[in-house]
């Protein structure tokens, strides 16, 4: 769904294929997005080079975007590696194709 703001949506960036996995929520993916590719926003995903959109999954609405989160959160590493590998077997940038 997109909001005033963007995309509303749950994604996975990483650091490569098989790398380390960061998921996270946002409002404003396309934006979001380019932040963890630039590293502006200091933490996690700068540290561990977490900077390839690899998954992320649309929602009507912010609440239920971060419910959706936290349940993958909570997911085993390899359930989180499915999950990407369904919709991006060889774990592409996804970025290049989001609309701004």
């Amino acid at each position: 769904m997109v909001s005033r703001e963007g995309i509303i949506a749950v994604y996975m960036t990483a650091s490569r294929r098989h790398g380390t996995i960061y998921t996270g929520v946002t409002s404003t993916l396309h934006k979001r997005a380019w932040e963890h590719r630039e590293g502006v926003i200091p933490g996690f995903t700068k540290r561990y080079g977490c900077k390839l959109l690899v998954w992320f999954e649309v929602h009507e609405s912010i609440i239920q975007a971060r419910q959706r989160e936290r349940s993958i959160k909570r997911w085993p590493r390899q359930w989180k590696i499915n999950l990407i590998e369904r919709d991006n077997p060889q774990w592409d940038d996804l970025y290049p194709n989001l609309r701004a």
